[in-house]
């Protein structure tokens, strides 16, 4: 066997939430090339239906789910649906997530705390209870992916909504306690933490606030963010047999930010 045959993923399904944009759209299709069909959720149709597109272009199935992963009803459906109409699933990302609103902590809102502790979270822990759980019933193994952030590690600059820095952080335990769990299974559990890629949040946030990302960007050693299809290998590698001794792990992919 060479050793790339090891990274590919034929005869997988993947389950990844918030994978029709950005970083989870990457991922998806990154995971695609590599053999899997893919269940993806999203809140914008439009989307939805260009990287289910997208997917089947490659030679393989693709299954939207439109919900909004943020709220803990439609993110429980979305995972039910999924295990009955398109499992079994073997690999499960939780990708879906986000700042949103940059409040200060002295200024925030109870519910808004809470609702996008759900957002960044609590679907992470629900997801992983139903999808993953499934893995377990089945016994067949499986990986799961939960995207965290480099402010799980470092507080951001010159911004607020600390909600999203204290849920990362969170992320990344929750990611060792379940890999801890759940290894005698057959499942690993691992978390990636991205630094600054130009998303269109970040492409956004770039153009009202200028100098805050450029301060940013002269922290990276390089000198230029990351671009979404750099995420794509990180995740078929954690996601094959080739990472099968990675249990646990946060990688980070930042360029060098964080050093």
């Amino acid at each position: 066997m060479s050793v790339l045959d090891r990274f590919r993923l034929d005869g997988q399904r993947l389950f990844i939430t918030g994978g029709s944009r950005g970083l989870g759209r990457e991922m998806a299709l990154a995971i695609a090339d590599a053999g899997a069909d893919v269940v993806l959720t999203g809140r914008d149709v439009a989307s939805l239906e260009k990287t289910t597109a997208d997917i089947q272009q490659l030679g393989r199935q693709a299954f939207p789910i439109q919900a909004d992963m943020g709220d803990t009803g439609e993110c429980e459906a979305a995972c039910k649906t999924a295990l009955a109409e398109h499992g079994p699933i073997s690999i499960l990302i939780n990708n879906v997530g986000g700042r949103r609103e940059n409040i200060r902590t002295q200024d925030m809102p109870l519910d808004t705390w809470q609702r996008f502790m759900d957002l960044n979270l609590t679907s992470a822990f629900l997801c992983t209870k139903l999808i993953g759980g499934a893995m377990v019933n089945e016994g067949k193994g499986g990986r799961i992916i939960n995207v965290s952030s480099i402010n799980a590690l470092l507080a951001g600059r010159n911004i607020a909504g600390r909600h999203y820095e204290t849920a990362k952080a969170a992320l990344i335990q929750f990611t060792r306690a379940t890999a801890i769990d759940w290894a005698p299974y057959g499942i690993t559990v691992n978390a990636i933490c991205p630094g600054y890629f130009m998303t269109e949040p970040n492409i956004r946030w770039s153009k009202t606030n200028p100098e805050a990302m450029e301060a940013n960007i002269s922290r990276i050693p390089g000198g230029k963010t990351g671009q979404p299809e750099d995420m794509g290998p990180l995740a078929v590698y954690l996601a094959s047999d080739a990472a099968r001794y990675v249990n646990g792990a946060s990688i980070v992919i930042d360029g060098g930010f964080t050093c």
